[in-house]
This record gives C-alpha cells, structure tokens and sequence, in this order.
C-alpha cells in the first residue's frame, strides 16, 4: 500500500472543500494540499447546479429566515445574518476575479432579483410587517414592497397573468439579488488550487477509513473505486466537507465530539423549463410560504437560472425521503450511520417533528397533477407540456443529541471539530453554499491552527475589506462594499 504525507486532506471536491483550499493558499501558500473525491469529477452532488436553488441565499426573500413569533411580530435575525454573510461570499469572490484567478464572473453569477410573494389576507399582513422592518435597516436598502396586481405584474408577469384579480397578494422586490452556479464555481475554484504545484486532487477515490497517529495528524485510509486499490494518505489537518457523507466519515473518526450527532436526509425534485417564450418573460427568484412542517430546502419557490449560459426557469423543490445521504449514494447510509449514543435522539425527534414525517410521505406520494397545482399557484397560466422533471441533490438535516434520550432537528450548518483542531467536519444543509465564505472565515478563526494558516489577519483584510468589521452595524461600509463588488461580478449594488 502506498502512502503520502500532507499539510492538509480535502475530503470531497464541493465548494466548502475547494473554498477552504484557496483560502488556505491564499494565507498560506507554501502548504502541501490533497483533495480526494469519490465521483469522477467536482461538485457532482450539493454543489451542482441542478443539484441547488442557486439562490445566493442573502435573506432576502427566504420567509423561512423571518419567522412570526408567537406575540406577532417578525423576528428579521437570521434573515440579517445570512445577508451580511452573502457579503462575505461577494468579497472574496470579487478579490478573486479582481487578481485575475477566476477569469470571468459571469461564468457562475447573474444578477437576477429576489422577491417574497404571498397570497391571502393574513400572508399580507405577514408580510407587510416584514417589509416594514426590513426596508428601514440599511441591509435592504431599495426593497419595495406592493400588493397591487399590476405593480407585481411589472415585476413579474407570468405569476400575476392569469391570476383572480380579487385574490388578495403581496410581494417584495430587491433588485441586488444573485443567481449563483456553484457548480462552475467550484471549478473555478479548483482551477486555481490546480495552479499550485503542491497541490493535488484525486478523483474517484473514497475514504474507507481515517485514524488518529499516535505522532499527531491523521493516517486516511482511500480507496480507489476504479480498481479497488488502496492507499494511505497521512494528514495533519482534514477537512470533512463530503455533503452528506461528511457525517459518516466524521463517525468513523471517532472523536469524542462525534457522539450523539445523527442525519436525517431530504431528497427533491424539480420541474424545470427552457422554453425561451416563458423563460424569457420571468427574470426573478420568487419565493413563497413553505408548506407546515417542510424542511428549509422545501420552501417553493419560482426561479430564474443560468446554466452554461442558458436561461432555465426552475420550480419547486418537491420533498422527498430517501435513506440515501448522498445522491448518487447507497440506501444503507442511514441505517449505517445508527450508533447506539444517536438513536434515542433520532426517536425523540421523530416523535416531535410528526408534520414533518407527514410532509415527507406526502410529497413522497405526489403525483404529477399534484405537483403541476402547486406550481399553478406561482404561474397561473402554466402549458405541463413545458416543463419536465429533475432529480435534485440530497440532504442531510443534522440530529443533534441535547442530552441521553433527547435530541433536536436542526436546519443550518454546523461545524464539527477535534478538540486538538486536526479535524473538522462540516455538516448540515441550507444555507450552505451561499455562506461558504463566513463559514471557512470562522474555521480560521476558531479552530485552524496558525501553523497551517500563518499570521493571516492581514490578508484576510486584503481578501475581505470589511473583516473585523459589523456591516449590519456599519452602513457607509457596507454600501461601499456592495458597490465595490457588484462592478467586480456585474451585480447591481441596490
């Protein structure tokens, strides 16, 4: 068997992995960098562009990030964070177009607005609370808000065309939105780690198994899934960032922080059109109320997408349940990933998340008609005849145990680290890609050690103008950077 020896093991060729790698050249230039995947080439499962929304989650127009408390009122926190989170995104992907490291935004990002659309009375009232809080923060500056037909006709007329002009609506509009192909980002991403001499990646190649050495640092056990090959990779630091099958591979390391943690994976389907006489007349991400007890990445939604240069229009995503943890992964991952410290917690939320599971079964059943009625609702005047399924990527929802017998469901992104920080897993879903960025900036921050990233406070500055700075706190700055940034990646700043 074979053995090398590396600075840093990248698990998984997605974007948190390549993400993490350009940051780390960028800090640290001189470190010996390998990156294994088990497909035959990057961003094959969550990165992929069918695979996502493509958002560029900024809170915006997600009403899951708004919820209402219980006393009325609307709670705008997350919303905010992940807003100046998507900034972060913007920042460092502008200092690498502006370097010259990625030729081209517009090979992954277009501008494209962002809108809430609601319908009924009472999803007014919501609403129009949220906007009024939103639009007076300096965050949203420029979101307008209507529940007149043919104002949100303007903005987009196949929601409104054929709409009961009695049916109450409302809307909001940001016109600094993005869509984002994180597929082509992160092959623009791993085309920049390629131009490094210590720096390499493996494809189709899988961990099977990784180990503590007694000398520090990780001995990785990967597998060759062409001919079956091993060979034994030996890391100080790794980097779980595997989609789904980070929790797996975060099990069979065994660290203590490991204990307790469980997933829960969430399969989806698109209908997506290409017709260039409906695609052509929609140019926004719209984005509705999720259905009681769907998961985040379940919120409907109607977007406009560039793929390779062509214009798409994507709806849904329709829930589904696999015991799949990856998309092109096997039916036993769930079963695999049962330990006697997660079980009992994975009870207790089944028992207490019972409109999720029933969600779950019920999209799991949805038939075509089905599924063609809850698009009606966002594109009155919809031809079936258009439009055409896609499988989506999969996600895993992570369980994490509050004590022996309990645990809780959690929807965003969590990282999982070594006490000694030679080892990170990254797991969860949604808002993932779009906040990459803050999530590596916060690895450097917290648990990285300086050995690997050096003295890296100055260049982050340089990487990312407002480090160290609030921008939800700081207006004149953030208006300076989005406007810095949207000339950088052909965005509008407002």
């Amino acid at each position: 068997m074979t053995s090398d020896s590396v600075d840093v093991l990248l698990v998984g060729a997605g974007i948190m992995s390549t993400s993490l790698g350009v940051f780390l050249k960028q800090l640290k230039p001189d470190l010996a960098i390998e990156m294994v995947e088990r497909m035959p080439q990057e961003a094959q499962e969550s990165s992929g562009a069918w695979n996502n929304a493509g958002t560029g989650h900024a809170g915006n127009c997600e009403l899951n990030f708004t919820p209402m408390r219980k006393d009325g009122t609307v709670d705008i926190a997350t919303a905010l964070e992940v807003n100046v989170e998507f900034d972060l995104s913007r920042q460092f992907w502008a200092y690498l177009v502006g370097k010259g490291l990625i030729a081209s935004a517009d090979s992954f990002i277009h501008p494209v607005p962002h809108m809430s659309f609601v319908m009924g009375s009472a999803n007014q009232a919501f609403l129009k609370k949220r906007h009024a809080l939103m639009s007076a923060h300096h965050c949203y500056q420029g979101m307008e808000y209507s529940e007149d037909h043919a104002k949100i006709a303007e903005w987009v007329p196949l929601v409104m065309e054929g709409r009961d002009s009695r049916q109450p609506v409302a809307a909001t509009h940001i016109g600094n939105g993005a869509d984002v192909n994180y597929g082509a980002l992160t092959s623009n991403l791993l085309a920049v780690l390629r131009k490094h001499d210590d720096f390499k990646v493996h494809f189709n190649e899988a961990v099977i198994d990784l180990h503590r050495n007694p000398e520090g640092g990780w001995r990785v056990i990967v597998r060759n899934e062409d001919t079956a090959s091993e060979r034994t990779i030996h890391a100080r630091f790794v980097f779980l960032g595997a989609g789904g099958a980070a929790l797996t591979l975060l099990q069979k390391s065994g660290i203590p922080e490991s204990h307790g943690y469980a997933g829960f994976p969430v399969s989806g389907v698109w209908l997506r059109c290409d017709k260039p006489e409906v695609v052509n007349r929609h140019c926004a991400k719209v984005y509705g109320k999720a259905a009681t007890g769907s998961p985040p990445m379940s919120v409907p939604h109607l977007d406009t997408r560039i793929i390779e240069g062509k214009r798409w229009l994507l709806s849904g995503p329709y829930a589904g349940f696999s015991t799949k943890f990856l998309k092109h992964g096997s039916y036993c991952d769930l079963p695999r990933s049962l330990r006697l410290a997660n079980i009992l917690p994975m009870l207790s939320v089944a028992k207490d998340n019972f409109p999720l599971e029933e969600y779950l079964v019920g999209q799991v059943l949805q038939s075509k008609s089905r599924r063609f009625k809850v698009l009606r609702q966002y594109y009155p005047d919809v031809n079936e005849d258009d439009w055409e399924l896609a499988v989506a990527g999969q996600r895993v929802q992570i369980i994490k145990r509050e004590n022996h017998y309990a645990g809780q469901l959690e929807f965003g992104t969590e990282i999982v680290a070594s006490s000694d920080g030679t080892l990170v897993a990254l797991l969860g879903a949604s808002p993932g890609a779009s906040t990459a960025t803050f999530i590596m900036v916060t690895m450097i921050e917290t648990v990285l050690r300086e050995d690997l990233t050096g003295d890296w406070r100055e260049k982050m500055k340089e990487i990312i103008p407002s480090y160290g700075h609030d921008l939800k706190l700081d207006a004149a700055l953030l208006t300076k950077v989005r406007a810095e940034t949207a000339a950088v990646l052909g965005l509008h700043p407002a």
